[in-house]
């Protein structure tokens, strides 16, 4: 009896953790959109800085290979020519139109409570 009794109670705590894992999260706020587009435009320009330093690494070992006498040169052409790397620049996060719009919109049901009270 006590091992129907033990049965019972974990099939009820885990029919319970069921449908709290089964629940749904509510959609993410306009605020929360525009954060993670801005956190994904950092990252891919991260991405790039991280590219560029790479590139500027790569050459500074290339000028120092060359300028180091060796006894066979390794085959030519196999490493890039210096000063093609491209710097990304500071970043800057432009918000697309459809973003700046969602940003501005939770203002506005604001601004119409506000004139209809007397």
């Amino acid at each position: 009896m006590t091992t129907m009794i033990k049965t019972l109670c974990a099939a009820s705590v885990l029919a319970l953790f069921g449908s709290v894992a089964l629940a749904k999260l509510p959609a993410p706020s306009d605020e929360a959109k525009a954060k993670a587009d801005e956190a994904k435009a950092k990252a891919a320009w991260t991405g790039k800085v991280g590219a560029y330093k790479l590139c500027l690494a790569q050459d500074r070992v290339v000028a120092h290979y060359k300028k180091t006498p060796v006894a066979k040169p390794a085959a030519k052409g196999a490493a890039p020519a210096p000063g093609v790397c491209a710097d990304p620049g500071p970043f800057v996060y432009a918000p697309t139109a459809v973003t700046a719009a969602a940003a501005a919109a939770p203002a506005a049901p604001a601004a119409v409570a506000a004139a209809k009270k007397p």
